[in-house]
């Protein structure tokens, strides 16, 4: 049996359905719109008809009927909720995918877990209290990460229809309810989880990136540092270069375990070299943003000197610390760590001066696109750290 629905739309021509037989040339074009169905249209409307030229018109009153084969009508509707449910459901998560700014949390994955090798000194500290201590870390982590980046947007809404309006608040897809209950509630998790988890410097890393997260973004006095490029890059630095490496090599190190606190080799390495990397993404992020970020007073380095200097200066940081990556790797006693240091950091800058001299300044999508490279270099080179000893 076929059932078909029939859009019932105004027209100045016929109605669809009456309690007396229908005008002839009215069924006709019934059967036409029969032929178009459009099942999601049952709303109900008034319409009128004329059985006879000469006369008024008169009303009647319509609702959306389906036919079943051989012509006899039906109310029955196709029952597809299923398929509205589960198309629902994939772009809630979409939404929610694009509201945790995913780049950002695969950097704070990649980061911790690298970190985390750095104590280990032979194959037998790969134990199962090993990685039970990296799960203690990263959980709580990415849940503050989605703290962080889910509370600028809830006081950028403004900026991201602007810079981004792909983002679910900026978009509309996610009311600002729905942001506050997501953001209060992973924070909430986050911290639950770090205290826990008795780990101190776990819990410093939550508290330190709870306190610059908030003072980055809220739209309070002496708050919202992003208006400040120094302090907003001061923010991103301390936490991707500092708190980073040393909070979580230490908790590894004493409170999983079991061993003394020392710097080494490899630690001091990933700290410098961090530093000037989250330093060249907390200038790079604001190139492309510079139309919403000049509209609204946002005093980043790319509106005061302009997106072309600060463009060749990022570029220019990252080939000097592949270029002392080279030096470092060169003074390993260790053939192993020498060559993989060499050569992946030599690999890395290639690609790098490659990709940036056929980037178009003056195009924001490039511009995006090369910003979301350093990403990925960002992460190759967390990649290469444990390898530096």
């Amino acid at each position: 049996m076929l059932l078909l629905q029939v859009p019932v739309k105004p027209t100045p021509h016929c109605n669809l359905i009456k309690k007396k037989p229908l005008p002839q040339y009215c069924s006709r074009n019934l059967s036409s719109l029969a032929t178009n169905a459009n099942p999601n249209y049952d709303k109900k409307i008034t319409v009128t008809t004329r059985t006879n030229p000469s006369k008024r018109f008169k009303k009647f009153y319509c609702q959306p009927v389906c036919f079943q084969h051989g012509g006899y009508a039906s109310s029955s509707k196709p029952e597809n909720d299923g398929d509205h449910f589960l198309t629902g459901l994939c772009k809630q998560w979409d939404a929610f995918h694009r509201f945790c700014r995913p780049h950002t949390v695969i950097g704070t994955v990649i980061g911790i877990s690298s970190v985390s090798l750095l104590p280990l000194e032979n194959v037998t500290d790969l134990s199962s209290a090993f990685f039970i201590g990296l799960l203690k870390a990263l959980v709580p982590s990415i849940l503050m990460n989605i703290y962080v980046v889910g509370l600028n947007q809830l006081f950028d809404i403004e900026i991201d229809k602007v810079n981004k309006p792909e983002l679910p608040l900026a978009s509309g897809e996610f009311s600002m309810g729905t942001g506050i209950t997501i953001v209060s509630t992973v924070l909430l998790m986050s911290f639950a989880m770090g205290v826990m988890f008795k780990s101190p410097p776990l819990f410093c890393a939550l508290l330190i990136s709870f306190l610059l997260g908030s003072v980055y973004s809220i739209e309070l006095p002496l708050l919202r540092w992003k208006r400040h490029a120094f302090l907003a890059a001061t923010c991103i630095l301390i936490v991707r270069a500092i708190v980073v490496q040393l909070a979580f090599y230490v908790h590894i190190q004493k409170f999983v375990l079991g061993r003394s606190v020392k710097m080494t080799r490899s630690l001091a390495f990933a700290v410098v070299f961090m530093c000037i990397f989250s330093s060249v993404i907390a200038l790079f992020k604001d190139i492309p943003d510079v139309d919403g970020d000049r509209y609204y007073g946002i005093q980043s380095f790319s509106v005061s000197l302009g997106q072309e200097k600060v463009y060749w200066f990022c570029v220019n940081m990252l080939l000097i610390a592949y270029g002392a990556a080279l030096v470092v790797g060169a003074s390993s006693p260790f053939l192993p760590s020498k060559l993989f240091t060499i050569l992946g950091h030599t690999a890395l800058a290639s690609l790098l001066w490659l990709r940036a001299r056929s980037v178009d300044i003056a195009d924001k999508a490039s511009l995006t696109s090369f910003y979301m490279f350093i990403w990925k270099l960002f992460y190759a080179e967390y990649l290469l750290i444990p390898f530096v000893r």
